[in-house]
């Protein structure tokens, strides 16, 4: 058998198995038994497991990352109506494209890996994507602010976790729910018609009003804020969030906070009022 064959055979086993049940539950043993190979055949080729979860990855990164590259130049920044649509549409078909060509379910699996890697504790694959994949996160991160101004950084956090948590559930399901479509509405879905929608709602979600800008001075509400913690939490401390502090912890917050005298006032008197009825000894 060829190296290559042996390497692929690994692979194919590996991804199916972690995808199946988890990283930490799945073996090299129950790894070699699926692929037909020896133990030893992975420390060779591999080294370790940690190696093999990353090789696993970059299987399935290396095309993607590839076409992103030549499709996020093509994308027209001058024309912010569009621009976003644009953005959402190149990563979708680049991910698409490049599981059409490997198998039927390659989607599907690679987004339960996807979501694994987020509710797993994987630091040393965290760390692999981010040292070999950075160049194109940096950019689709870059061209996502351009691309939605009127959002602050923790708004543009948040709604991209949304983003990745609404996609990876529904592509990974792809299948059981294109099933239930057509047992429920006898209408079938391919990827690409699920894609299609995916990307109006996360399109729509994204395009959504900021709540924390719309307060903002006219000269800051095109994403101008600074992106620092203190920033973002700058007058949004009133005397209800204060309840949950102790006294030392609302005078702090306070003062960091530069609450007028009312504000800190208020907040002190809150603190000190749920800190007195709390049982002694807690």
């Amino acid at each position: 058998m060829a190296q290559s064959d042996t390497v692929d055979k690994i692979l194919d086993a590996a991804e199916m198995l972690f995808a199946e049940r988890g990283f930490a539950e799945t073996s090299l043993r129950q790894i070699t038994s699926k692929a037909g190979v020896n133990l030893a055949a992975v420390n060779y080729h591999f080294g370790s497991k940690n190696a093999l979860i990353q090789a696993v990855f970059a299987r399935f990164f290396n095309p993607i990352t590839r076409n992103l590259r030549e499709r996020l130049s093509e994308i027209d920044a001058k024309d912010s109506d569009t621009m976003l649509e644009q953005l959402l549409q190149v990563v979708t078909r680049s991910i698409l494209q490049t599981q059409n060509r490997r198998n039927a379910n390659g989607l599907a699996v690679f987004m339960r890996l996807l979501g694994l890697a987020y509710t797993q504790s994987q630091g040393h694959l965290r760390r692999f994507l981010e040292q070999n994949y950075s160049l194109e996160f940096r950019e689709f991160m870059q061209l996502l602010k351009k691309a939605t101004p009127h959002l602050s950084s923790v708004e543009r956090f948040w709604r991209l976790q949304f983003m990745l948590g609404a996609t990876t559930f529904t592509m990974s399901s792809s299948e059981a729910l294109s099933s239930i479509l057509k047992n429920e509405l006898d209408i079938s879905s391919s990827p690409q018609d699920i894609v299609v929608e995916l990307v109006r709602f996360l399109s729509a979600g994204l395009k959504a009003g900021g709540g924390r800008a719309e307060n903002l001075p006219k000269g800051e509400q095109r994403g101008d804020r600074r992106d620092s913690t203190e920033s973002d939490r700058r007058g949004s401390l009133t005397a209800s969030d204060a309840q949950c502090l102790s006294g030392d912890e609302a005078q702090l917050a306070s003062d960091e906070l530069h609450l007028d005298n009312n504000e800190r006032s208020a907040a002190l008197a809150a603190a000190i009022k749920i800190a007195e009825s709390k049982p002694r000894g807690h």
